[in-house]
């Protein structure tokens, strides 16, 4: 079958090992199904598989790719939650010590077909496309297990997002917005700041730049650039929700005494679970919410889509279609 796939790792030439082209179809083992793919979304983590980060080498060759939406064996569209927890675990998936993403330790979604277990597999709304909602299963599912089970934020809270552009704040802009939160953003990039009001914030601002009031709560995935700042803008007793560190996770100071000092809390988090991909599915289908698509591109095109995600030119999600 077609599929697009790390052929070796380069932590400095990541693309290098990219290889387009033909893989055996899936196996199945018992409890397993397949879902043929429609459509494919880029994450971060597929650049940081390439680099060899969370991908080991004897695991090559491994196809890329954690989101996907397609049809299952009986022709129902559905799409594919990601997050491969033990076949013993009960409870929030995520919480599992031994669970993996797909590309990980089995192989992934840029493919015509992906193997997972059957209790992977979520109905697609029909009002979603499917490359809308190859979007969902891990940037707008973190961003959704972030705002809704991680911060506390009723409707009429504000909520600061840091990092503007990127698929998690893109995001969590648009669905904090649809759920009644008031909704302050922060880029670099005078252009992604403009984009990030006609998503749904209603301030931006220069990253660093001192906000018109404190907060309530911090979505948080930039990680060192923007620490000191996420927590000097929040509120004391407010939270910090935080699911990456992009510019790294060693800020230059930690602002302990004044996390302690106001009493606010810290709150990692990490994609979501099979309940929630659904809950956000139906909030999208009955709100009317669709996700913020950079472009769509042939999925033998995946080495394009993924130099636009390493040189950050990208608003919202590249999706890969077949």
């Amino acid at each position: 079958m077609f599929a697009v796939y790390a052929g070796t790792i380069d932590p400095k030439d990541p693309l290098s090992g990219l290889v387009v082209g033909e893989r055996p179809d899936p196996e199945v083992p018992d409890g397993w199904t397949t879902v043929t793919v429609k459509a494919a979304s880029i994450n971060h983590h597929d650049v940081w598989s390439l680099r060899g980060v969370g991908l080991r080498e004897e695991s090559l060759p491994m196809i890329l790719g954690c989101d996907a939406a397609g049809y299952d064996e009986d022709g129902n569209e559905v799409v594919v939650h990601a997050v491969i927890s033990d076949p013993s675990w009960r409870g929030d998936e995520t919480l599992d010590p031994k669970r993996s993403l797909l590309s990980e330790r089995h192989q992934g979604t840029f493919a015509d077909k992906v193997a997972v277990p059957a209790r992977n597999v979520v109905a697609k709304p029909a009002g979603l496309s499917f490359a809308e909602a190859a979007c969902l299963p891990t940037a707008w599912l973190t961003a959704y297990r972030m705002l809704f089970t991680q911060s506390d934020l009723q409707q009429g809270d504000t909520v600061l997002v840091q990092g503007a552009g990127g698929g998690v704040a893109t995001a969590a802009i648009t669905l904090a917005r649809a759920a009644g939160f008031r909704v302050y953003a922060t880029s670099r990039d005078e252009d992604k700041r403009q984009k990030a009001l006609e998503i749904g914030a209603h301030e931006v601002f220069e990253s660093g730049a001192r906000l018109p009031s404190k907060v309530d709560a911090v979505i948080e995935t930039v990680g060192a650039a923007t620490w000191s700042h996420s927590v000097k803008s929040m509120r004391p007793g407010g939270t910090i929700v935080i699911a990456g560190a992009t510019s790294g996770d060693a800020p230059s100071h930690a602002e302990l005494t004044r996390i302690f000092f106001q009493q606010m809390r810290v709150h990692g988090s990490t994609m979501g679970t099979r309940d929630e991909l659904h809950r956000l599915a139906q909030f999208m289908d009955v709100t009317g919410t669709r996700p913020l698509i950079d472009r769509e591109i042939p999925m033998a095109d995946a080495a394009d889509g993924l130099a636009s995600v390493i040189d950050g030119s990208v608003f919202g999600k590249i999706v890969l279609t077949r």
